[in-house]
């Protein structure tokens, strides 16, 4: 019964263990809608493409975008429950340092999927829907499936650095020594943050290419991003 009485068992055990099948399903699906849906759909013929839009899509961002919720709430559910444990002190340690990072990037991404993604897919999907219908293509889909694209692509890159800071606040906090509050830290992590998701919120539209265009870019993006802030941590660590 302590699993479900105690806050360890909760926090440590409990929740933890739904949080992170939550969002095994969610960066999964993020993962294939980036490795194996966009390129499928760039080699298709109309016919599929439309079919698939119409049918497929919708079946996975159902369950991409409410474990993208689940994970989140019980994000936040844990540390709520260590908040109480330790305080709000918890977050001048090396510990609530890396994890209110991780939170950030996932909160983040979180907001991707509820506020551009799913907005700019369903008019994508209705558009197909209508097409099928023998009515006239939204003359707004392109434009949306771009900006869907963008912020997934985004996603994908945060998910690099969050993943990592996940872990480490968990079981490799001694990789970093003392860095809780640090303001170059913080101040470097809001900078970049704050430029990559403002990239995914107006930047490229139409035939435009750049970075997130192709995956290896993408994926070379969040690994830059994440040697940068691991750097960041170590030169704090070592001050």
């Amino acid at each position: 019964m302590e699993l479900f009485t105690t806050q360890s068992g909760l926090a440590d055990v409990l929740l933890r263990w739904l949080h992170i099948f939550a969002g095994i399903i969610w960066i999964g699906l993020l993962y294939y809608f980036n490795l194996i849906q966009a390129p499928f759909m760039n080699q298709s013929e109309a016919g599929v493409k439309s079919a698939a839009t119409r049918m497929l899509v919708p079946r996975a961002l159902f369950w991409f975008r409410w474990s993208a919720l689940a994970t989140w709430v019980l994000g936040v559910l844990i540390i709520l429950i260590r908040i109480d444990q330790l305080g709000l002190e918890l977050f001048g340690t090396t510990y609530g340092t890396l994890i209110l990072s991780g939170m950030i990037l996932g909160t983040v991404m979180f907001l991707n999927v509820w506020g551009v993604i799913w907005p700019k897919q369903k008019v994508v999907i209705g558009s197909a829907e209508a097409v099928a219908g023998g009515g006239a293509a939204d003359p707004a889909a392109p434009n949306a499936t771009r900006r869907a694209l963008l912020a997934s692509r985004t996603n994908v890159l945060l998910s690099i650095p969050m993943l990592f800071l996940m872990v480490a606040a968990a079981h490799g906090q001694a990789l970093f020594g003392d860095v809780g509050g640090s303001i170059g830290y913080w101040l470097t992590f809001a900078v970049l943050t704050a430029l990559v998701e403002l990239n995914a919120l107006i930047g490229l539209t139409g035939a435009t290419k750049g970075p997130l265009e192709k995956m290896n870019p993408t994926v070379g993006s969040g690994v830059l991003l994440l040697a940068i802030l691991y750097g960041v941590l170590l030169g704090v660590a070592g001050a």
